[in-house]
């Protein structure tokens, strides 16, 4: 059987944008106050800081798993 996740994620831009999220103290300030309104609320103040994320990924990538990444603010 064959993992097709990436650790765990649905595809490496969502683990990209977790990773980022979880792990770079000012994002995560943020991404915690704007938890409640959800992943696409948050993506679009990202935006306005900076298109993508340091490693090239897009906070508004298409592929994001959405769901997942709300998921991931709400236990924040």
């Amino acid at each position: 059987m064959t993992d097709t996740t990436y650790n765990g994620w649905k595809n490496f831009a969502t683990w990209n944008v977790a990773l980022w999220l979880q792990n770079d103290y000012p994002l995560y300030q943020m991404a915690r106050q704007w938890a409640e309104h959800g992943y696409k609320s948050l993506s679009h103040q990202l935006t306005e800081i900076s298109a993508e994320t340091p490693d090239g990924v897009r906070w508004d990538d298409e592929s994001l798993d959405v769901p997942r990444l709300n998921e991931m603010l709400a236990e924040m």
